[in-house]
């Protein structure tokens, strides 16, 4: 199983991509190009970094200030996301400066290019202060070799001996390889601050589940909203549960937060989110992702009718077999559906003489 640093993944396998969902619209269809953009609103700027991964592309967009850009993203370190940069830098971009690289969340897909940008173009970090300490601390946690903590936290989830065999003597994800070193200093945004970008006036609201203090803008001039991984239409963002904080409950947060911001969401919303596909149709998509997490913790409980570990848990949560490049996410995922029903004193977990961490529904 990789390693804390690998959640920038979106897809956990809760619901498949088929195309748009119920009440959810994509008024673009064709998405940019490397190094091009779309314009999806007046003054909003639409591009896509590549990424070395099954979900292939993040979402970048680029904000005209009218003296210079905000960018909101920045994609994984690497070569091809430096020539894509430089790109729509000396193209699309070009004439006025970079002054902000905002970054919705730490994950590496988002932040991986931010130290470059400022390097190159002198921009200023904007983020919330989780995800800029997050960054800064995993980039400096290096390993050869899968650590202890995340070996033990591998047996209580249960893996086959297979399984553990091949994790405890291959190299482990760092984040400091797909991610570019940060400098000092980030200038910090919060939950209800509001921050000019773009010519608009937002409105941030901070969600949680995928990534901690994750922020989402919601423009109070027109209908845009820039969701980041927090709402995707046609994958669900992955909810995991790692070594650093295993008695963790993102589904707990990631109901939480779903609830709260649907309060916020219209039916006139545009979504700009950070993967996928911008789309209308906000409150809908913020109720499925609800129903999904509801229906995976109902398909869980009469499994857990006698003590399972979250190996034997994909089959009720995820309605598949997982394939080997995603297992690591999807047991992480696993647990954190017993973490949450345990949580909430629905389940009971006992530790077997194996390290097992086992879950049984209370009678």
């Amino acid at each position: 199983m990789r390693d804390e640093e690998s959640a920038e993944l979106a897809d956990a396998g809760l619901e498949p991509e088929t195309g748009s969902a119920p009440g959810v619209r994509h008024p673009f269809e064709t998405p940019p190009a490397p190094g091009e953009v779309i314009e999806v609103a007046p003054g909003v700027l639409w591009a896509r970094m590549p990424l070395p991964m099954r979900l292939d592309h993040v979402n970048v967009y680029a904000l005209d200030d009218g003296d210079g850009w905000t960018v909101v993203d920045a994609g994984f370190r690497g070569a091809v996301a430096r020539e894509a940069w430089s790109a729509l830098l000396d193209g699309p971009l070009a004439g006025r400066p970079l002054r902000r690289v905002v970054v919705t969340h730490h994950h590496p897909d988002h932040i991986g290019m931010a130290g470059w940008l400022m390097r190159r173009t002198g921009a200023e970090l904007w983020t919330t202060r989780t995800a800029y300490l997050y960054a800064r601390m995993l980039q400096l946690d290096h390993h050869d070799l899968p650590p202890p903590e995340n070996v033990r936290h591998m047996i209580r989830c249960g893996a086959p001996a297979e399984v553990l065999e091949r994790y405890r003597s291959a190299p482990p994800f760092n984040f400091s390889r797909t991610v570019e070193p940060l400098p000092i200093g980030f200038r910090r945004i919060q939950d209800g601050e509001r921050v000019a970008m773009g010519g608009r006036r937002w409105i941030v609201r901070v969600g949680a589940g995928h990534a901690p203090e994750h922020a989402t803008f919601w423009s109070e001039d027109d209908a845009l909203v820039l969701t980041g991984d927090q709402i995707i239409p046609g994958i669900s963002s992955n909810l995991s549960v790692f070594a650093m904080e295993p008695d963790a409950d993102p589904v707990g947060e990631w109901l939480e937060s779903c609830e709260r911001l649907r309060r916020h969401a219209r039916e006139e919303h545009f979504g700009l989110p950070g993967h996928k596909l911008p789309f209308t149709g906000l409150p809908a998509r913020l109720g499925q992702l609800i129903d999904n997490h509801h229906a995976a913790l109902e398909r869980l409980r009469p499994h857990l009718a006698r003590p399972r570990a979250a190996a034997e848990c994909f089959m009720p949560i995820f309605r598949r077999e997982i394939e080997p490049e995603v297992y690591g996410l999807a047991l992480s995922e696993a647990l954190a559906h017993l973490n949450h029903l345990w949580r909430i004193g629905e389940a009971e977990r006992v530790e077997g003489a194996d390290g097992v961490w086992r879950y049984r529904l209370k009678t």
